[in-house]
């Protein structure tokens, strides 16, 4: 199993701020939002395999995943697979980051939670000023956002017929 198949999309959690929203409504409001929500995560994923830069997404979920380790062997390997796959000048799932921003191999040897988030600054702030946008404006979204609205649509008229039916019954 490669680091891009074990990749989580999402820990699940709701975020603190616009959680009245669901779905793609509350993807609209930020990319952060829009990173916390699994099926978000899996849309982006699908949209940016699309544009050949699902890349960004996966190393952004790795350094998530990695900065919430707290086994320092663990952390070990998980920056070596981050490394290997992203950041190596052989990489399999090379993300583009500044030159000067690449890390020295001799800080695999004693990882510390933070040890990636200048770069994971960069890819985020590289996706959402470029990706997200042309994500929201993409037919993965509208067609999510339309089954979205039918769903929200269809189970309306479903309640106001029950309402409807337990009135006229009575």
């Amino acid at each position: 199993m490669t680091l891009r198949d074990d990749i989580n999309d999402s820990d699940g959690k709701p975020g603190s701020s616009q959680q009245t929203l669901k779905g793609t409504s509350r993807w609209t409001t930020s990319l952060e939002n829009l990173l916390e929500d699994p099926e978000g995560v899996k849309r982006f994923r699908e949209f940016l395999k699309k544009e050949f830069s699902e890349e960004n997404v996966l190393f952004w979920l790795a350094c998530e995943e990695f900065k919430k380790m707290q086994d320092k062997k663990q952390m070990q390997e998980k920056a070596k697979e981050i490394y290997m796959t992203f950041l190596s000048s052989k990489a399999s799932c090379q993300v583009n980051v500044e030159g000067q921003s690449r890390l020295n191999e001799t800080i695999l040897e004693e990882p510390h939670p933070l040890m990636f988030q200048k770069l994971q600054d960069q890819i985020f702030n590289l996706m959402k000023y470029d990706s997200y946008s042309r994500f929201l404006k993409s037919d993965i979204f509208l067609k999510h956002k339309r089954a979205e609205e039918q769903e929200e649509n269809s189970s309306e008229a479903q309640s106001v017929a029950k309402r409807a039916s337990r009135i006229y019954n009575t």
